[in-house]
């Protein structure tokens, strides 16, 4: 009775790993469409890696572009970007250019991490609000690459609304990067004019030290300092960002006869990733420099100066240098942002495809 027993729990049990293995072998459990929580984890480890990966490779061009934009208006220290960099190089190090990057690289990680989910998730309730019951049914179990596609201006506006969700991140990460990047600044610029420049005492010692010193004095109000401009920046270099990016995949696929972005080459996928970084600085560049402005006024007018408006601080940039000075060190960021935009979308999509 007893040996009869055993051998019928060693019978349902063979049966039940023989059915498991012929209900749900490897191959086909690739084909389950994922959940939306699986796909949310995804791209908030994807997105984090590339943006990691784009701020080391966008840092010091990054610095450039600061110190261009922030640099007193009536004496400026840099004759260009190069004038920039060489002089950085040679009052600092190489350091120099990485000065405050800690910051700035978390923030790159929530930042892209934010992006690539808020454009994931504004996509799947576009698709929602457009579909019948019964095709929201069936988009439930259907994998990434089945899903219907959206237009154009409905990839833009996901763009939109994903950037305009990150700049709430991103605007107490832009304030601590551009105190540290300003105030070395104003000492290679002391030293470039033979110490006839007036100069302020470096406040900061790094990161914690901006943002006790923010707390302490300006409460947490204080880190948004800026916030409008980064949200115009954010949420209108969002839109240009993904969309000409997937315009730029879309003309692509065409001419390779397919409408998977996998089927894309690296090069092909830089190509457009590089496009897309170049139309985001382009579109709203007057708006991060107001932005830096913004977010460095004690730094820029003394400890005593009062907050300026956004609109306060556009009218004395163009009392100061006119359109000119709303386009300082653009040059450097549109250069910066081809090489680093291609390798966050390279990595994003490379990441999405082997390990999503």
């Amino acid at each position: 009775m007893e040996h009869s027993q055993q051998s019928q729990t060693l019978t349902t049990a063979a049966s039940q790993l023989s059915t498991s293995s012929v209900v749900i072998p490897p191959q086909e459990q690739e084909k389950l469409p994922k959940s939306n929580f699986r796909r949310q984890l995804d791209d908030l480890l994807f997105g984090s890696i590339a943006g990691m990966v784009g701020k080391f490779v966008e840092y010091p061009f990054d610095t450039i572009k600061v110190r261009l934009q922030t640099q007193p208006l009536d004496r400026p220290y840099f004759n260009g970007p190069w004038h920039c960099f060489t002089s950085t190089v040679k009052q600092e190090g190489i350091r120099g250019l990485f000065t405050g990057m800690a910051s700035p690289m978390v923030g790159s990680m929530i930042e892209n991490a934010a992006l690539f989910v808020g454009y994931r998730q504004v996509q799947r309730l576009i698709r929602n609000y457009s579909a019948t019951a019964e095709e929201r049914d069936a988009m439930a179990k259907m994998s990434e690459q089945d899903l219907p596609p959206l237009s154009l201006p409905q990839l833009i506006l996901a763009g939109t609304a994903s950037g305009a969700m990150a700049s709430f991140v991103l605007t107490p990460v832009e304030l601590v990067k551009c105190k540290l990047q300003v105030q070395l600044a104003e000492t290679t610029g002391a030293a470039l004019s033979g110490g006839n420049t007036v100069t302020r005492s470096i406040r900061y010692r790094g990161p914690m030290h901006v943002i006790s010193y923010t707390l302490q004095n300006q409460g947490l109000g204080g880190f948004y300092r800026g916030y409008l401009a980064t949200l115009i920046r954010e949420a209108g270099g969002g839109a240009f960002w993904f969309g000409v990016y997937e315009y730029a995949c879309e003309i692509m696929m065409r001419r390779r006869n397919t409408t998977n972005k996998k089927d894309l080459s690296a090069p092909e996928l830089m190509l457009a990733g590089g496009l897309g970084g170049a139309g985001y600085n382009l579109s709203f560049y007057p708006v991060d420099v107001i932005k830096s402005h913004m977010q460095t006024d004690q730094e820029l007018l003394g400890s005593a100066a009062r907050p300026r408006s956004f609109i306060q601080t556009a009218r004395e940039v163009y009392k100061g240098a006119g359109i000119h000075g709303f386009y300082r060190g653009c040059g450097i960021t549109v250069a910066r942002s081809l090489p680093t935009s291609a390798i966050i979308f390279l990595t994003y999509e490379t990441l999405s495809e082997y390990f999503g």
